[in-house]
């Protein structure tokens, strides 16, 4: 019936969640001296030194707040 169907349906774990210990690709397949002798540079980031970051937001805040300036003025 459509009780019995309801009620094995709640006795099985369904969702199960997600597995107790995370597994990167990245961790499997360096060897863990490679992370150990890994420097991090906080000046250079991605590729990109975070002054021309830094310069680039600047300029973008700049000119956002020079076209709202426009708007207001000019409409």
């Amino acid at each position: 019936s459509d009780y019995q169907q309801l009620g094995h349906n709640l006795r099985i774990n369904l969702f199960q969640g997600g597995p107790l210990t995370s597994r990167s690709l990245m961790r499997d397949s360096y060897t863990p001296d490679v992370f150990q002798k890994v420097v991090i540079d906080p000046r250079h980031w991605h590729g990109r030194k975070t002054t021309e970051l830094g310069k680039w937001y600047g300029q973008y805040f700049l000119d956002l707040n020079v076209q709202k300036a426009m708007k207001e003025k000019y409409g």
